[in-house]
């Protein structure tokens, strides 16, 4: 997952990058030429852009980029990338070593070994034993 601090960040600037808010449904998105989503975090304890973008990416089958923009903290930062966000934009208060630290304590699927994420549907340890009978 790419981290930017907010200064880096650069608001939609065409058409082929969506800003949905976070009460819209992404079921319903139109996504012609779009490249990249920026999903709002309004409030840290708001979730609802954790469920656009796990929608995104499973049923919308969404391959561009998927961008958390708004309250993010670096604690939200391994459930972002598992719920299918590719960049997070922190919140301008947050370390951006701090956030590395908490991405490389969660490297690759690390955190899903039993599960599927966004992206990656089957568990690690099928992964895994898929490699090793080859």
């Amino acid at each position: 997952m790419k981290l930017l601090p907010l200064t880096d960040h650069a608001a939609a600037e065409d058409s082929s990058t969506l800003v949905l808010p976070n009460d819209a449904d992404p079921l319903q998105a139109a996504l012609d030429g779009v490249t990249r989503i920026d999903l709002h975090f309004p409030k840290f304890t708001d979730g609802r852009a954790f469920s656009q973008a796990f929608l995104l990416r499973r049923r919308r089958s969404f391959t561009g980029e998927i961008r958390a923009t708004g309250d993010v903290l670096a604690d939200q930062l391994a459930q972002m990338e598992r719920s299918g966000f590719d960049v997070a934009v922190l919140r301008a208060d947050q370390d951006m070593a701090t956030a590395q630290r908490v991405l490389a304590a969660y490297p690759g699927r690390k955190v899903g070994k039993y599960q599927g994420d966004a992206v990656k549907v089957q568990p690690h340890f099928k992964d895994v034993q898929e490699r090793a009978a080859a």
